[in-house]
C-alpha cells in the first residue's frame, strides 16, 4: 500500500477541471467581514448566557439536595461520624 504525502496532488487537484477562484473575487469592501464578527460576538454572548444560566441552575440543584439531606437529620448537628461517638 502506497502512502500518500502532502507534497503530491490531492484528489481535488486531480479531478477538478476548473480553476480555483481568487479570494478577492468574492467582492465586498470589508463590511461583510464586520457583519460576521458581529454575528460571532452575538453567538458567543448567547452561548455564555446559556452556560451561566445552566451553571446557576446546577449549583441551585446541588444546594437544594444538600439542604434536603441536612433536613433529614432532624436538626441534629454533629461534627463526627456515628462510629466515632462511641469512643
Amino acid at each position: 500500500m502506497q502512502r500518500s504525502n502532502s507534497f503530491g496532488t490531492s484528489w481535488a487537484d486531480q479531478w477538478d477541471t476548473g480553476a480555483d477562484p481568487s479570494p478577492r473575487a468574492r467582492g465586498g469592501n470589508g463590511d461583510g467581514q464586520k457583519g460576521g464578527v458581529e454575528k460571532t460576538k452575538a453567538a458567543a454572548a448567547t452561548g455564555l448566557r446559556k452556560v451561566k444560566a445552566g451553571t446557576a441552575q446546577g449549583f441551585q440543584w446541588i444546594k437544594d439536595k444538600y439542604q434536603k439531606k441536612s433536613a433529614g437529620k432532624n436538626g441534629k448537628q454533629g461534627g463526627g461520624s456515628e462510629v466515632a461517638a462511641g469512643y
